[in-house]
């Protein structure tokens, strides 16, 4: 919602990257990671070794995410943002190893989630840099 309410004209008038991609590409790349995301725990959770501390952990990774959608768009600070972004990619990370130790399937199905993230600090660092 933040994205969509919030998100121009003040987005479409920043100096953007040339690597910046266009914006229909968003919404595919977004839906497959959640749907990788939401297997992922789906799959831990149903494993008999899971740990709660894992599922807290995933839960506030979500904060964070969402979080950055906020901050980047409804509030327009592009630092901040970068520096959540930075906080997010670490979780995922975490998540990704505590998840290994479950299930390899949940690891490896964050491993695009935590690229794309990582292409987004890019880009978030480039705008920055740009504005």
């Amino acid at each position: 919602m933040a994205t969509i309410s919030f998100k121009e004209p003040w987005y479409s008038f920043l100096n953007k990257p040339s690597f910046n991609p266009p914006d229909w590409i968003f919404a595919p790349v977004w839906t497959s990671l959640y749907l990788m995301m939401t297997i992922a725990i789906w799959i831990f959770w149903h494993n008999k070794n899971r740990d709660m501390n894992t599922v807290y952990i995933y839960f506030i990774h979500l904060v964070f995410n969402t979080t950055w959608s906020i901050v980047f768009f409804v509030f327009h600070h592009m630092l901040l943002a970068l520096i959540v972004l930075i906080a997010l990619i670490g979780l995922i990370i975490i998540l990704i190893v505590r998840f290994k130790r479950v299930n390899l399937v949940s690891s490896y199905l964050m491993i695009p989630y935590v690229l794309w993230c990582s292409f987004a600090l890019i880009l978030n660092f480039n705008l920055i840099i740009l504005n």
